[in-house]
């Protein structure tokens, strides 16, 4: 059996007069600092993939206990470090940053100080901290995802679930009319959608919140290499002036790629 760890998020402040604690905390902010532990932890996994993590609250302001295995809360309490190190968390990947932004808006609203530990290692989050990512680091960009659409609608913020093999179930906000006009059934099909987005000019990740719907696409999922031989000659003409590609590809990505 795996040797188990633990990574505690302490909550500290107050709700009106009264000292934070569990008794006094409302639902909704323990589902919040919940929603982040995977996201945190194992943000490269779907749920599937990654080991078990339990929880328990307890009081001492309100710690929120997560037990995982041994090896993730040394690497994680390692991660801690490097953040504090650098003062900023534009090196992490998308969901970890992400879900500490989100810790840092729930610090600054509610005036609570939020320490995050791990293996000997602290991350102390409160409104005198900055942990957002550098909006000049994220740029607009398309993208085209594939998976299977599992959901679709929503009556305020409509919205389209894509199940994809690469980022997991994502969220893809959608025009309403669209929906509305589709006369096909879209649900459990598999599709490709063209979607814009955040992309950071650094890491090259996509921001899975930032999704907004452009296209919705069928696509063929067996190989055929008579489809892609039109493709290739179909281009062919805009390449025609091009005389080493591999110059010209890294001239267009601003030289970022060797």
């Amino acid at each position: 059996m795996d040797a188990l760890g633990n990574i505690e998020i302490k909550v500290e402040g107050f709700v009106g007069a009264r000292k934070v604690s569990p008794a006094v905390v409302d639902i909704d902010e323990i589902k919040e600092v919940l929603s982040q532990a995977s996201a945190l932890l194992f943000p490269e996994c779907k749920r599937a993939q990654r080991p078990l993590i339990s929880y328990e609250l307890v009081d001492g302001s309100v710690i929120h206990r997560f037990r995982t295995v041994m090896q993730s809360v040394i690497g994680f309490g390692a991660v801690l470090s490097q953040i504090n190190a650098q003062g900023q968390i534009d090196f992490l990947h998308e969901r970890s940053a992400i879900a500490i932004e989100k810790l840092q808006q729930l610090a600054l609203e509610k005036d609570y100080q939020i320490t995050i530990s791990a293996h000997e290692s602290q991350l102390r989050i409160d409104r005198t901290t900055h942990f957002q990512r550098n909006a000049k680091l994220w740029v607009d960009a398309e993208f085209y995802l594939y998976g299977e659409l599992t959901n679709a609608g929503g009556k305020s913020n409509p919205n389209i679930h894509l199940d994809t093999e690469e980022y997991g179930s994502l969220r893809i906000a959608t025009n309403k009319d669209y929906l509305k006009g589709e006369d096909k059934n879209l649900l459990y099909r598999k599709f490709g959608v063209r979607v814009l987005g955040k992309q950071n000019i650094q890491t090259f990740e996509m921001d899975r919140t930032s999704l907004s719907f452009i296209d919705l696409f069928d696509y063929d999922t067996e190989y055929s290499e008579s489809y892609l031989d039109g493709l290739m000659k179909k281009s062919a003409s805009a390449w025609r002036d091009v005389t080493n590609a591999d110059d010209w590809l890294d001239e267009i990505r601003g030289g970022v790629h060797v």
